[in-house]
């Protein structure tokens, strides 16, 4: 029997998590199509990817809950995550570096909407590297963003012995910048909360600073111009950045990564870039910090995690019908290390 026009023409599908409006919050308004969504193309310099896990950034909700801003940002419907661990199922002529079949990590890095919670991700070459033969999924899922943006923030800015300072070291970025300072032949100092201390210890931090017990920016004082490089994942305290020439180095740098967004804190960044010294800016470089793709970077992180210089800290693994609970646990800010999601299905994770 001849196969029908329509049926020919029908276009695949793939199961996905996805939003329409983030209104009281995201975790409360994803939803699985019950029909699925369509499987997305590539094009000549794309991969498509089968997810197996996902890992999720804090931009994944807080994107979507700008609201108003949001909508000319994002379409609806949604699916929401960047990085993410799985196999090539498809590479356009441009892309034929990676085969069929290779497990591969990175991040999507391109416009929000189309994310690592659907079972296909299409993703450009630039935002991809091999998995090493035997690392595992889970651990892989969360270096993109997070991986990427702690090399992009410290590797330009320091050389072996330098002193660098990283303010907020037991989130997702903050765990990959201490070890991958240290990767490069830094000390470093960094800050968190007593209940990670030790997690910090572990990953190789020098000095490890109590914020809520001590006053961050008098204790970095005493030490003198001694750091070569301050990375803020935080945004807080406000007056860091003002009064880091009293712990930076002359020819030093500022790398702001981390911020709540909202008016308030673009104002504050606006006046680390333009407000000069005398009229109360700083007095060190300052850099708010753009993530760009890059496989070769990817490849080195990826290379330093099959070495164990690197490890990836995962905070807490997800089924895939738990998805808004991952989301729940991201918010509460306690995570320590990456949230991670298995997105593909009835497989044992590997």
């Amino acid at each position: 029997m001849p196969t029908s026009s329509a049926h020919k023409n029908k276009t695949p599908k793939m199961y996905a998590w996805q939003f329409k409006t983030s209104t009281g919050g995201l975790e409360n308004n994803l939803y699985l199509p019950a029909a699925g969504v369509p499987k997305p193309k590539i094009t000549e310099d794309q991969v498509l990817v089968e997810v197996y896990s996902a890992a999720l950034n804090p931009a994944d909700y807080k994107v979507p809950e700008l609201g108003l801003v949001a909508r000319g940002m994002i379409p609806s419907p949604s699916t929401p995550g960047q990085d993410f661990c799985g196999k090539v199922c498809e590479t356009g002529r441009k892309a034929a570096s990676y085969r069929v079949g290779d497990m591969v990590f990175g991040t999507h890095g391109g416009p929000f909407g189309h994310g690592s919670l659907g079972q296909y991700i299409v993703v450009s070459k630039e935002m991809l590297a091999p998995v090493p033969t035997g690392l595992k999924a889970d651990h892989m899922a969360g270096v993109g963003v997070a991986g990427l943006t702690a090399y992009q923030s410290i590797q330009p800015h320091v050389k072996e012995g330098d002193k660098v300072f990283i303010n907020g070291g037991s989130g997702g970025t903050g765990t990959f910048g201490i070890q991958i300072a240290k990767a490069l032949g830094c000390h470093v100092t960094t800050s968190c909360s007593a209940a990670n201390m030790e997690l910090c210890k572990n990953l190789g931090a020098d000095e490890v600073i109590d914020y809520k017990t001590m006053d961050l920016v008098e204790t970095l004082k005493k030490k003198g111009q001694v750091f070569s490089l301050v990375v803020d994942n935080v945004g807080m305290p406000s007056n860091l950045y003002g009064l880091c020439h009293h712990f930076v180095v002359h020819h030093g740098h500022y790398t702001q990564v981390g911020a709540d967004i909202g008016v308030a804190s673009a104002f504050q960044h606006a006046g680390n870039m333009f407000l000069p010294g005398f009229l109360g800016g700083g007095r060190r470089k300052y850099q708010f910090l753009s993530l760009k793709p890059n496989h070769e970077q990817l490849a080195q992180i990826g290379k330093w995690i099959d070495e164990g210089k690197v490890k990836p800290v995962i905070d807490s693994t997800w089924e895939y019908d738990d998805a808004p609970r991952a989301f729940e646990r991201l918010k509460t800010q306690r995570a320590k290390g990456k949230v991670i999601v298995h997105v593909k299905k009835n497989i044992i994770m590997e």
